[in-house]
């Protein structure tokens, strides 16, 4: 081979194996840039709150691309408008989530950086938590603690013989996430407005215990505000009309999305169906109307139906309707719902206590006497309008006016 051939091979190869070394070592300068730019962004939000970057662990790319098997099709857990959730298993072995975002935009990492302000300020057992991050990758990744029963949504609308949604294990779940969102409101260092609260935002754990997630539309709130004035965010179905129409979310928006949350579970039905009559394809609206028209018992869930709690139901019924007012001011505020719920779901363990010691018969009678008006009344306006008696609820007849 002449020498002049050999040697323009020699630069050709020369040439691209620089320009090779020089896009690794690019692409690595673009990923502690990025990695350095998202936690400049952090470390800026965190600054103000109480939360803490370093609590919050920073994981590698390689390590999440191990734990996923290379964000492997077979371990995705499910997919949503911000992005991917695979499950995936640390070196340690401990199973997690990790969430991959669809693309890198500006609002997504906004998004990206503001669910893990969030959740570093955020310590609630009825809340799922972050376990930590990927600052290097091109599409953020957040790393949860891993929620094995999937969502809420799935008990209530499609039947599990595993776990069957008794109305028990309903009062249960609702007063669970009431807390959660009490806490958020209350509680957090700084108040924080969840703004998309739906049942396929409650996840079940291994003991089928409530915690809410999905924290990327959410906002903290100064203690001086009321309200939060932004491009609607949400989901048909669950979202407030007042916000709707004035852009301004204020925390009562939450409370009626967690309305519409109870009324799935009284009902077993969707938010939204084209199934229901024309003015009817909205839950809430539905269930006002059966309300006001004495006819709730018709749209109840047959699992909720044939529950002998009748005092209960009727409570969380009226709690419902009161979240779902469309007049914002007259909601009860979230830590009013949670001591509500919390007071009734008491009243049913009393109750069932009472059961594993009296005779049914005694137990009865005893049930019957508190729908006839002789119980004590548990929050504002909940035991306006009760049933006539046990037996009504048994016969199908209608439930008392609201």
């Amino acid at each position: 081979m002449p020498r002049s051939i050999s040697l323009g091979l020699g630069v050709v190869c020369f040439l691209i194996g620089a320009y090779w070394l020089y896009e690794i070592l690019k692409k690595r300068r673009e990923k502690n840039l990025q990695r350095q730019f998202f936690k400049l962004l952090l470390q800026q939000q965190l600054s103000s709150t109480e939360g803490n970057i370093e609590r919050t662990k920073i994981f590698s790319t390689k390590e999440l691309e191990w734990a996923t098997d290379h964000f492997n099709k077979n371990r995705i857990l499910g997919q949503g408008g911000q992005g991917t959730v695979y499950k995936g298993m640390l070196t340690d072995g401990r199973i997690v989530a990790v969430k991959k975002s669809k693309a890198l935009d500006q609002e997504k990492v906004k998004e990206f950086i503001n669910e893990v302000v969030i959740l570093t300020q955020i310590n609630h057992r009825n809340i799922v938590k972050l376990l930590g991050c990927c600052l290097e990758n091109e599409a953020p990744l957040l790393v949860y603690e891993f929620i094995p029963n999937g969502t809420l949504f799935q008990y209530i609308h499609d039947e599990n013989e595993d776990f069957p949604l008794t109305w028990e294990r309903r009062l249960t779940i609702a007063a669970e996430v009431a807390a959660a969102l009490s806490y958020l409101h209350s509680a957090a260092s700084i108040p924080i407005y969840h703004r998309d609260v739906k049942s396929s935002n409650i996840l079940l754990d291994e003991k089928y215990k409530a915690k809410v997630s999905d924290f990327g539309t959410s906002r903290p709130i100064a203690i001086d505000q009321t309200h939060l004035t932004t491009n609607v965010q949400g989901t048909f179905g669950y979202l407030d009309p007042e916000y709707y129409q004035s852009s301004q979310f204020t925390e009562k928006s939450d409370v009626y999305s967690f309305g519409v949350v109870l009324v799935e579970l009284l009902t077993g039905e969707k938010p939204i169906s084209l199934a229901r009559a024309e003015g009817g394809r909205s839950l809430a609206s539905h269930f006002i109307h059966s309300m006001e028209d004495n006819s709730l018992l018709s749209i109840l869930d047959a699992r909720v139906r044939e529950s002998s709690a009748c005092e209960e139901i009727t409570k969380v019924a009226k709690l419902a309707h009161r979240c779902l007012n469309l007049n914002g001011k007259m909601r009860p505020k979230m830590i009013e719902v949670a001591m509500e719920l919390e007071q009734i779901h008491l009243l049913q363990n009393n109750s069932n206590g009472q059961q594993n010691h009296e005779e049914v018969t005694y137990v009865k009678s005893k049930v019957t006497n508190l729908w006839d008006g002789t119980s004590t009344s548990i929050g504002s306006g909940l035991d306006s309008g009760a049933v006539n008696s046990f037996d009504d609820f048994n016969d199908n007849k209608t439930i008392g006016k609201v």
